[in-house]
């Protein structure tokens, strides 16, 4: 049986949301000496590799991809590839965090605005008191300051970091910086400690079972419609495109 579908020319694997931490769990198990770069793929970073061979090629050398957007899915079960389930930033975290409560895994949080990072912590500290919160630090940092912070990431040796930079910057800074980190696991989450901290309602269940957190997300944040524009285009394209071997 085929292990990934294809979708605009990436190899998507057929993972599930719990195989996916299944692996990773793995990996922090194994001790690797590298970092394992997790990459989420929306489609809007499927569409930017098209152009962009930079960005292509970080999501090329990627320890693991996940498919995180439904459109992915869709597009991958109309061309036959048959992906199982979308596997979301948020939802990868959320089960990393439950993991990493049982079994005392050590994180290190980057990214959001100050006092949503600190909140982040304080709200995961409450909720999951058997990891390890080794450090954290805000996105909103000056270029004189990132020095810094990636010598206390390397000197903490993070079994998971998570960057919440934007995509696909904390790709791009995860792939720069990931021989001086020393984490086992780096992963981006978007925006995900927006919603962990309660500065960002999460999507109801209920939406998510319908496919549509992409409409749950505009109508909470109306700005994010410019961005939203991506997602028939990448439909149509998707769906057109004449993949190799």
């Amino acid at each position: 049986m085929e292990q990934y579908s294809r979708v605009m020319g990436i190899n998507f694997p057929k993972n599930t949301l719990d195989r996916t931490v299944e692996i990773l769990s793995d990996v922090i198990q194994e001790n690797r000496a590298e970092l394992f770069h997790v990459i989420t793929v929306n489609p809007e970073i499927t569409m930017a590799c098209q152009k962009d061979s930079s960005l292509r090629s970080i999501i090329d050398e990627a320890g693991l991809i996940t498919a995180d957007g439904i459109g992915i899915v869709m597009v991958s079960r109309l061309r036959g590839g048959n992906l199982p389930e979308r596997v979301t930033g948020y939802d990868t975290l959320l089960k990393l965090l439950h993991s990493g409560n049982q079994k005392k895994w050590s994180f290190y949080f980057l990214g959001a605005d100050p006092l949503t990072n600190e909140k982040v912590c304080e709200v995961i500290g409450e909720k999951y008191p058997d990891l390890l919160i080794l450090g954290r630090h805000h996105g909103f940092f000056k270029q004189s300051e990132e020095d810094q912070i990636i010598e206390e990431i390397g000197s903490l040796k993070p079994d998971i970091l998570v960057v919440a930079l934007g995509a696909p910057y904390a790709e791009r800074w995860i792939h720069k910086y990931k021989s001086k980190l020393n984490a086992k696991i780096a992963i981006g989450v978007g925006g995900s400690l927006d919603v962990i901290a309660g500065k960002v309602k999460a999507t109801p269940d209920s939406w998510k079972r319908l496919n549509l957190e992409w409409l749950y997300r505009l109508i909470q944040q109306p700005s994010r419609w410019k961005r939203q524009l991506i997602l028939p285009r990448f439909a149509v394209r998707a769906l057109l495109f004449r993949e190799g071997k």
